[in-house]
């Protein structure tokens, strides 16, 4: 099997450089595909406009999503990745600032996995993407291919 690939959506050079610096930090050796803005993200995931042309049946192991994102948000991503049979089941992290409960709230309604604030300080940054990368990339076991292709029905 390929390498584990993470996808980070994130419009802030500042929050993707902590994010890359906090990964590098803790040895994270897995490829991260940055997107600034939610139309990428989408154009990633369903190998069009800009990423056209690209393996769709290769998929990140999760996606760390910010949600007040240009083009598209975060939460409209969401709803995207959930209303596709090919990508119903990616595991989607919310990573973002927004202490907002209707955030919370619309992230947990349209399925996402798991929602988690950024810290504001670096190493208790650092700990909580450490503790995303071993649950979902080591810990976690994504739904079997019999699942994925529809077969579990």
């Amino acid at each position: 099997m390929s390498e584990k690939i993470i996808l980070l959506v994130e419009d802030d050079p500042d929050d993707e450089e902590l994010t890359l610096r906090a990964l590098r930090k803790r040895r994270v050796s897995n490829e991260v595909v940055v997107v600034r803005d939610g139309q990428e993200a989408l154009d990633y995931l369903f190998g069009t406009g800009s990423h056209a042309g690209r393996d769709v049946n290769v998929q990140p192991e999760v996606v760390l999503l910010d949600i007040k994102l240009p083009k598209i948000n975060g939460i409209d991503v969401l709803k995207r990745i959930r209303s596709d049979e090919r990508t119903k089941l990616l595991p989607v992290v919310i990573l973002t600032s927004s202490a907002e409960e209707q955030d919370l709230c619309a992230a947990y309604v349209n399925h996402v996995n798991s929602y988690v604030r950024k810290p504001v300080d670096f190493e208790k940054f650092v700990e909580a993407v450490e503790q995303l990368q071993i649950y979902w990339l080591v810990l976690n076991r994504p739904p079997p291919a019999c699942i994925v292709s529809g077969m579990g029905r």
